[in-house]
């Protein structure tokens, strides 16, 4: 597309960025803060769709109003002559597919590390009402100090919903990334994006994805019914841990995924301090089983995330007594040199910390979990929590700590405790959904005992409703141990705000932090500017709830005019004809040559044409005629005498 380096008064282009599937990426120059932005101007064929502008803009504001470190800003959008752009901040750096590309394989922790930061930009975006549809390696930008950001909030469910690209079968995104429910062509929520993380995940860990077609069809169709081996069996660097956040995160159906990032990115944070994910499901430990060939699943389930070389073997026609001798040379040269490393490491420590404080680990063994955490804790010591199936520890009862009771360590040593789940761990029930009382009972008849309860109110979940348990549903956890539930007080009231006159952005933004949905319907309005609100349903002071639904009546400016024919009218007359229409009238300078005489100075022509919608108080230009006569043209007449003929006397 040729634009304009201007692009408007305010925003200039200087360089082309990027080509995508749905826009071209710019960079540019906000010429009123003087800050270089980045502008993102979709392919002409969306703005030939009406209903894609209008979600479009809808979803262009409610992106604007998320405010996260780990998402984009978006600035500003707009349209200029005919074409909608996006005004996005300018981020350094290199896209997570192009890192991926030239380094393959992350180091675990770095991925993990990653996944933590987009799943925090999901939360956000997702407490906001936006499901982002396309999360992939192209839309996650790393900066050159290493943070994380996520683009193109927004801006793919516009095109999702789009009426051309949502009928019947329709699936939009990356087929790589696509959750089973969108490769069906089913409705996509906050858990698709979960399970196109886990996706990343996956790829960042093992150097590429988990499924791979020779089209986007075979590829989504192993999304449906096939499931992949685990990270590990191509990086042997990652450990048990990752291998069950990826398995979880990777599962078909949506219910026995994450059901939350907030949830996703506490395993991650786990895994990063050295402790056990908590929310491992059953599936997804049979899921490990079956990718390791139906063998027992790893059982290494905290690793330190180091990247290891492989060791290097002697060749194998050496002779055994030369390959031994070397490799004890070997050996002991290695041994020398990590009791070199180990002293300069401790006396490097003493150097930094002479004055760090000691602590004695107390003797935890036989205690309750929670006082044992809480005893360690207390004493400045990081708590490692490991539990294990023992046939002689009751349930949640300490067995051991590593470094042993006795030992002294120095403050903020990572201690970790081990604690039976008794004979057997079983699985939590699943009692989100359920009412209290039913999951009461449910939580007892699986061999558990209720926790703590507490209430919060809710949109979508009548009052008494299950929202939440922990552990979460088909968590291994001991039996006889406490559940706790998280259970619905019903929709908050609130008082229904007035936003008559308001932006469409502002009052938007508004409903959004009072947790309120909203639909917009577009009206003409001959005083009112275009997006400013003109009516609410409810209107202002009406009781509401959380999760109520306002319709917004919201001006798209005057009615469009029909522009009259002119055509073989005089000046005059079409002056008047335009004035009654409420439009303005310009004469082109130039002139069209007719060769018939009653059109002279008339008009032959006119832009818009006749039938044209345009806006009350639009130009029309008009072009006259200008009579040119037939040339004259001259008739010779030529004059033959004919003789008789001659007379001939006999």
């Amino acid at each position: 597309m040729d634009l304009p380096r201007p692009l408007t008064d305010r925003y200039h282009l200087t360089a082309h960025i990027a080509r995508g599937g749905m826009a071209d990426v710019y960079q540019g120059m906000d010429t009123l803060l003087k800050r270089k932005v980045a502008i993102k101007v979709l392919h002409s064929q969306f703005s030939q769709d009406e209903a894609f502008i209008r979600r479009f803009r809808r979803e262009a504001q409610a992106a604007a109003n998320l405010s996260h470190p780990n998402i984009v800003s978006i600035y500003d959008w707009g349209e200029v002559e005919g074409t909608y752009f996006i005004v996005m901040e300018l981020i350094e750096g290199r896209s997570l597919r192009d890192l991926l590309r030239a380094e393959g394989a992350l180091l675990p922790q770095r991925a993990a590390e990653i996944a933590s930061d987009v799943a925090s930009a999901l939360e956000a975006a997702h407490t906001a009402g936006l499901i982002h549809r396309d999360i992939k390696p192209g839309n996650i930008i790393i900066t050159p100090t290493g943070g994380v950001k996520v683009g193109d909030f927004g801006i793919v469910r516009a095109w999702d919903d789009s009426s051309d690209l949502t009928r019947t079968g329709a699936v939009i995104g990356t087929a790589t990334y696509f959750s089973p429910e969108q490769a069906q062509g089913h409705t996509a929520d906050a858990r698709s994006d979960l399970y196109a993380l886990g996706v990343v995940l996956y790829e960042m860990l093992a150097g590429r994805p988990p499924f791979t077609g020779e089209s986007p069809v075979a590829v989504a169709y192993q999304h449906v019914s096939a499931n992949p081996p685990v990270p590990s069996a191509s990086n042997p660097d990652v450990p048990a841990s990752l291998d069950s956040v990826v398995a979880r995160a990777l599962q078909k159906t949506p219910e026995l995924r994450y059901q939350s990032a907030a949830e996703f990115q506490a395993d991650l944070e786990r895994i990063l301090r050295g402790e056990v994910p908590a929310a491992v499901t059953m599936q997804g430990a049979a899921l490990m089983v079956a990718a390791n060939g139906g063998g027992p699943a790893r059982t290494d389930s905290t690793q330190v995330m180091t990247a290891t070389r492989p060791p290097v073997l002697p060749p194998r026609d050496e002779e055994p007594g030369r390959r031994n001798f070397g490799f004890m040379v070997a050996t002991l040269a290695l041994l020398l040199l990590l009791g070199g490393l180990v002293y300069l490491v401790f006396q490097l420590a003493s150097e930094r910390n002479p004055g760090a404080e000691s602590v004695v680990i107390p003797n935890v063994v036989g205690q309750p979990r929670d006082d044992a955490l809480a005893q360690l804790s207390g004493l400045g010591l990081q708590v490692r929590l490991t539990e294990v199936v023992s046939d002689t520890v009751d349930p949640l009862l300490v067995i051991s700590t590593n470094p042993p009771a006795g030992q002294t360590v120095e403050k903020g040593t990572a201690v970790e405790v081990v604690v039976s789940l008794g004979e057997e761990a079983v699985p939590a029930p699943n009692v989100v959904g359920e009412t209290q009382q039913d999951a009461e009972r449910l939580v007892r008849e699986a061999g558990f005992t209720i926790g703590q309860v507490t209430t919060r109110p809710d949109g979508d979940s009548a009052e008494g409703i299950v929202l939440e348990q922990n552990p979460g549903p088909n968590v291994p956890a001991a039996k006889g141990s406490d559940i706790d539930l998280v259970v619905s007080s019903g929709p908050e009231e609130l008082e229904m705000p007035d936003l008559v006159e308001m932006s469409e952005r502002d009052a938007t933004a508004l409903l959004n932090t009072m947790g309120l949905r909203w639909t917009i319907t577009n009206a003409h309005s001959e005083n009112a500017p275009v997006g400013e609100v003109l009516a609410t349903t409810p209107e202002a002071g009406i009781p509401v709830n959380a999760g109520d639904t306002v319709e917004l009546v919201v001006s798209d400016g005057p009615a469009p005019v029909k522009v009259p024919d002119l055509f073989g009218r005089t000046v005059n007359a079409a002056q008047s004809v335009l004035e009654d229409a409420g439009l303005e009238m310009n004469i082109s300078q130039s002139t069209i040559d007719v060769a018939d005489p009653s059109l002279d100075g008339r008009i032959v022509y006119q832009f818009p044409t006749a039938g044209t919608e345009v806006t009350p108080g639009s130009p029309v230009t008009v072009t006259l005629a200008d009579y040119v006569p037939p040339p004259t043209t001259t008739t010779t007449t030529t004059t033959t005498t004919t003789q008789p003929p001659p007379t001939t006397n006999n």
